[in-house]
């Protein structure tokens, strides 16, 4: 036996709250940084176009943008074949653009 007499399950403890501590402190800040990217991410980006009307469903005018992108500009009481000016949702269709790539 030696002279020395060591408590391990103290210094052990500690060490383990100091790392359980460093973890979630870890999983704390990645869990906030990517809710904030999501929030920025799902935020709309609304701009001003003028959109020609495709359809009317019960859930809203179906509008074509200039480029191509259909939307859903909510309730109007323009009839297919009209153009309209609505608020279109940018993000919306650079979404849309990485979803149906053109080769």
């Amino acid at each position: 036996m030696s002279a020395i007499k060591r408590q391990p399950n103290q210094v052990k403890s500690s060490s383990d709250k100091k790392s359980l501590l460093v973890i979630g402190g870890v999983i704390a800040i990645a869990s906030v940084v990517l809710f904030a990217y999501l929030m920025w991410y799902v935020a709309p980006e609304e701009n001003l176009e003028s959109v020609k009307i495709v359809a009317v469903t019960e859930s809203g005018c179906i509008g074509e943008t200039y480029d191509g992108y259909a939307v859903n500009i909510g309730a109007c009481d323009a009839s297919p074949g009209e153009w309209v000016t609505a608020a279109v949702d940018q993000k919306a269709k650079e979404r849309a653009a990485l979803m149906n790539p053109t080769s």
